[in-house]
């Protein structure tokens, strides 16, 4: 019991500083920083998927189908991660967006 509570809370800890991460790479000036961590989940669904694929335990008949089908499923879920944190870039992103305009126009009522 205390052992899962530890996992649990590590877990969480760990996801929570990745968010924290990618909300404040998404807030750089630069765009670029914001793009590295779902990047990096990108490249990891990818590696899933082939491992999913290259080892596939399945029976000989139909077999290209089944394995397409995992492969596709197993794509889809592995890049959960990725859309949320491109959700959190593009919202973050938006706000600076609208900041500057606000800044701008600010910066054009005082003239």
């Amino acid at each position: 019991m205390l052992g899962s509570l530890r996992v649990i809370l590590f877990t969480l800890v760990v996801v929570g500083g990745v968010v924290w991460l990618q909300i404040y790479l998404s807030k750089r000036e630069s765009r670029w920083p914001g793009l590295i961590i779902p990047a990096i989940q990108l490249v990891l669904s990818i590696l899933a998927t082939v491992g999913s694929v290259v080892y596939a335990a399945v029976p000989l008949e139909s077999v290209a189908v089944t394995i397409a089908a995992q492969a596709v499923i197993t794509f889809l879920l592995s890049n959960i991660p990725t859309l949320i944190s491109l959700a959190i870039y593009f919202v973050c992103r938006d706000k600076l967006r609208r900041d500057k305009q606000i800044e701008k126009m600010n910066i054009q009522d005082l003239d």
